[in-house]
Formats: C-alpha cells, sequence, structure tokens
C-alpha cells in the first residue's frame, strides 16, 4: 500500500470507474461516473492510497480523518474513514480488499481513533456483506437525496 501521487490520478479513476460500472450492471450503482475523472481526483489526491500486486495496481481507497458529508452527526476526534474502496475485476475474491481494509485499520491505530468508518450503498447486500464479514458493524441509514447509504464502523 502507497500513497497515491498526482501521476497516479487517471491510474485511481479507471480502478474506480471500472468497479462503479461493475456494481452498476449488478444493480447497485456505487458512485456516479462523473464523479469519477482524472480532474475530480487530482485535487483529493493526497487522500487515494494504491494498493500494488508487483508493480500493478490492485485496488484503491481514500482515506480521510473526517467525513462531514456522510458523518456530520459525529464527533471528529474519534474516527477515521474510508471513502471509495475499489478493487480491479481481475484481482477480485477479497484478499485485495481485506489486505487494503487492515491497513486502514492500523493507519486508524496510529491517529488514535476509536472507529474506522465507511459507508456503501444501502441497497447493495454484495457490499454491506463484505464489510460486515469483515467486522464492520452497521450504525444507521443515512439519506442523500433519493440515495441512502448505509453507515458501518469498526471497532478498534
Amino acid at each position: 500500500m502507497r500513497q497515491a501521487t498526482p501521476d497516479d490520478a487517471k491510474i485511481i479513476s479507471d480502478i474506480l470507474t471500472e468497479a462503479a460500472l461493475w456494481q452498476k450492471e449488478r444493480g447497485y450503482p456505487a458512485w456516479q461516473l462523473d464523479t469519477l475523472t482524472e480532474e475530480k481526483i487530482t485535487p483529493q489526491i493526497d487522500q487515494f492510497f494504491l494498493m500494488e500486486m508487483g508493480d500493478e495496481a490492485a485496488g484503491t481507497l481514500k482515506f480521510q480523518t473526517e467525513d462531514k458529508l456522510f458523518w456530520p452527526d459525529q464527533s471528529e476526534d474519534e474516527a477515521t474513514y474510508v471513502q471509495k474502496v475499489a478493487v480491479r475485476r481481475k484481482f477480485a475474491g477479497g484478499a485485495i480488499s481485506h489486505a487494503m481494509l487492515m491497513w486502514a485499520v492500523e493507519r486508524t491505530r496510529t491517529h488514535h481513533r476509536k472507529y474506522l468508518r465507511l459507508d456503501c450503498n444501502a441497497a447493495s447486500p454484495g457490499l454491506r456483506s463484505i464489510y460486515e464479514k469483515f467486522g464492520f458493524v452497521y450504525h444507521s441509514d443515512k439519506s442523500m437525496g433519493a440515495f441512502v447509504v448505509a453507515r458501518y464502523q469498526y471497532k478498534i
């Protein structure tokens, strides 16, 4: 796992777009495609990390110390947050996502926070199952207009 650089914005965009299209094909859209462009990723690049297998990017996630959009009702100092967790389809199967989430747990410990939090499409049983099997516990739903996210947290 390594910190992304501005040169990685296209790779991150490609991984996220691939994952978004795969989810959309299954009827559980994760993200709007226009939010996953290189131009949208670049200003936030310091929050992105890449998981590499050899010299190939296998997955990505966004790690944050606050999330006022999806968790505005929570104390700022008690958690870290992951967003945009995605794995290239050729690396699907759970090992990469598990390793990325374990990395985020360890990074949360270094920040001395009590929880690692995330959200996902509340209507996606596959995503919810992945996070629940890892050990995340359902916290609550949050409506974002017509879209509802399920909020989860992992106790450190």
